[in-house]
């Protein structure tokens, strides 16, 4: 007869921003593309052709679509201050107020954030929605390549007392016909099927 193990005391730990990057000066994230995610290093998925074509594009689009009071972050980090747990995700695309030069550090604001969705999509419409609501980020779009379709979220806010949690208050979800305009860029139409690889 075989005992049971006793019960694991272990417990994930999270870590803040300070922590993250000791561990990646120590080496520890060598040779892998991580991201913090609410004090969790998440390992990236490979870039695939049609993800890497797809932030190409949006690139492109968005860099003729926003005035030079902004500047285009492509695939890195944008700190979300004021959580318990440390989170500096790498978005695809982050438009950003200003110039490059305003800033000292990682990017804490943005007009825009834009993750193109292959092998991510659920993990990019919920927590990454819900990490981009409580930095206030205004707008923030998923490109799914595999559906061809955007989804559009505005209006972050806090959710009910007790819930300690942020979302967007509208979600839309447009055809490759359809056409957006960014919200700090409201002389711009953008149809989705050129945002699509």
């Amino acid at each position: 007869m075989t005992a049971n193990p006793p019960p694991s005391s272990e417990r994930s730990r999270r870590l803040t921003r300070e922590q993250y990057y000791e561990l990646g000066n120590r080496g520890f994230f060598d040779g892998k593309r991580v991201e913090l995610i609410f004090g969790e290093v998440v390992e990236m998925s490979p870039i695939n052709w049609p993800h890497a074509l797809g932030v190409g594009l949006v690139t492109d689009i968005l860099r003729v679509a926003f005035t030079p009071d902004y500047w285009i972050n492509v695939q890195q980090p944008f700190s979300v201050l004021g959580l318990a747990f440390g989170s500096e995700p790498q978005p695809d695309v982050a438009v950003i107020p200003g110039t490059k030069r305003d800033y000292t550090d990682h990017p804490t604001v943005a007009a825009l954030i834009v993750e193109v969705a292959d092998a991510t999509l659920s993990n990019d419409l919920t927590t990454k929605a819900e990490l981009y609501a409580t930095a206030h980020v205004p707008e923030y779009w998923v490109l799914d390549v595999a559906n061809r379709q955007l989804h559009v979220f505005r209006n972050p806010a806090p959710l009910a007392a007790g819930l300690d949690a942020t979302a967007y208050g509208s979600h839309a979800t447009l055809a490759p016909t359809d056409t957006v305009s960014p919200l700090a860029a409201p002389g711009a139409s953008i149809r989705v099927s050129d945002l699509l690889p």
